[in-house]
């Protein structure tokens, strides 16, 4: 295909087909993945202290209790970012995955808690990563965190909690 003289890249055709071949409500959840992982892209450029204040994120953890997940809608949101972020032109790695994901499930009134860790690489550099984890489900990252130490765990609670005493 060209376009003015340019050649359309194969890569978007390929999105494009992919993206004509779902259902509506597939197509939907998808391209809210890839509006949002770009969103956590221009994010990743800001300094980490303003994302926290931007998300109003607690230095916490949100409740393993899978009791108020809906574990599909959570599901979901994991598959279409795994997905999605194969296809942008961007870097989409692990605090882009989370930060996007983790905007999906506030959108969704889902708790999950962000997930920083370090670690040193195989040549002694010291590496870092991060995960999303909502109710006993891990929706991002999870497949390396197990090497990582954590460093910083950030929650974003879809209600304010009930404190004792009110």
């Amino acid at each position: 295909m060209f376009v003015k003289n340019k050649i359309v890249p194969m890569r978007l055709v390929r999105i494009f087909k992919l993206i004509c071949s779902l259902d509506m409500k597939t197509m939907l959840l998808f391209m809210e993945a890839y509006t949002y992982l770009g969103w956590a892209r221009v994010l990743k450029s800001i300094r980490f202290t303003k994302v926290i204040k931007m998300f109003d994120l607690q230095m916490d953890e949100t409740s393993t209790n899978a009791l108020h997940i809906n574990r599909r809608q959570v599901s979901s949101v994991a598959g279409a970012i795994q997905t999605m972020s194969r296809y942008t032109p961007w870097d989409s790695k692990c605090l882009v995955r989370a930060l996007a994901a983790m905007k999906m499930l506030e959108r969704r009134k889902i708790d999950s808690t962000l997930y920083l860790g370090t670690a040193k690489d195989e040549t002694g550099s010291m590496v870092a990563h991060a995960w999303l984890r909502s109710g006993p489900y891990y929706v991002s990252g999870a497949e390396e965190m197990k090497r990582f130490t954590v460093v910083g765990t950030f929650a974003k609670r879809s209600k304010p909690e009930m404190h004792e005493g009110r």
